[in-house]
């Protein structure tokens, strides 16, 4: 795994991750009872959007050393997921 695909890999692990951890412990303007005049009640009145990067990144590096451990060790490989037999009958393989 090159470097720029290890930094690829990191970048979307670590979006996932975000979008995941986002919802948690948000408190909107609808919960707390202070709408702002112009704005919908699912606005966040809330959002520790700091502490919730700092999750996901520490959650990210834990889960990229997974996903970059299984491809660099080659226990998981290509192959292995090639359903449709698209690289050509086993005789034929490296």
């Amino acid at each position: 795994m090159s470097i720029t695909s290890a930094l690829v890999l990191f970048v979307v692990i670590w979006f996932m991750t975000f979008l995941i951890v986002i919802p948690f412990r948000l408190k909107t303007q609808g919960d707390m009872g202070r709408k702002i005049r112009g704005t919908m009640d699912s606005s966040p009145e809330e959002h520790h959007l700091k502490q919730k990067a700092l999750i996901t990144t520490g959650l990210a590096i834990v889960i990229w050393c997974i996903i970059a451990g299984i491809i660099v060790s080659g226990w998981i490989t290509v192959r292995d997921i090639d359903w449709f037999n698209r690289m050509g009958p086993p005789s034929m393989r490296n």
